[in-house]
């Protein structure tokens, strides 16, 4: 398929198909199915959601080599390999960057966390990975619960200063940060 007309018209069906409640993943697969082209299935889904076309273009040069690894009629399976090159990136202010900030601070504390929290990171979902990792257990020798739970507090507490619709969660995330990291500090 040559760019232009036909690029324009991959657009304007992944954006129907994104407008209609498909996800990004289930557009490019459907595409990747009928067209067979699914190097420029991933532009069109990229460009649709609005992701500028340099980036997508850089996008699709950093996934290239995993369609070697895939077959006509697995899409669907590529689709959810590439589900991170459909995420758009969200722009946070200063605020929002220092939350984002500590929150990084805390998942390199923890020693480690679900590779699904990028998106998340990237999508600026920053209650969300709060009130994930408020929930964490330190077991064993992993990760410094003390560097851990200060950051935590730290974010819980930029966060519980916003008006949110989550503001009873966040608060009571808050809470156990503050009790985790007093019971650290009185060991």
């Amino acid at each position: 398929m040559s760019h232009g007309e036909g690029e324009g018209a991959l657009v304007l069906a992944a954006q129907e198909m994104l407008a209609g409640g498909q996800s990004d993943e289930e557009v490019f697969a459907d595409l990747a199915a009928r067209t067979g082209k699914w190097g420029d299935c991933v532009l069109a889904v990229c460009l649709a959601l609005g992701v500028p076309k340099t980036d997508a273009e850089a996008r699709l040069r950093e996934v290239e080599p995993l369609f070697a690894d895939f077959a006509v009629g697995e899409e669907e399976n590529l689709a959810f390999v590439l589900g991170h090159v459909f995420i758009m990136d969200r722009v946070l202010d200063e605020y929002d960057e220092h939350i984002r900030d500590l929150l990084g601070t805390a998942a390199g504390a923890r020693g480690s966390y679900p590779g699904s929290l990028l998106a998340w990171f990237r999508t600026g979902e920053l209650t969300k990975i709060f009130l994930y990792f408020a929930k964490t257990q330190f077991r064993g020798k992993r990760g410094s619960p003390p560097d851990f739970w200060a950051a935590m507090t730290a974010a819980g507490e930029l966060l519980a200063s916003q008006d949110d619709p989550d503001h009873e969660e966040v608060t009571a995330g808050l809470a156990r940060c503050r009790a985790q990291a007093a019971a650290i500090g009185a060991k």
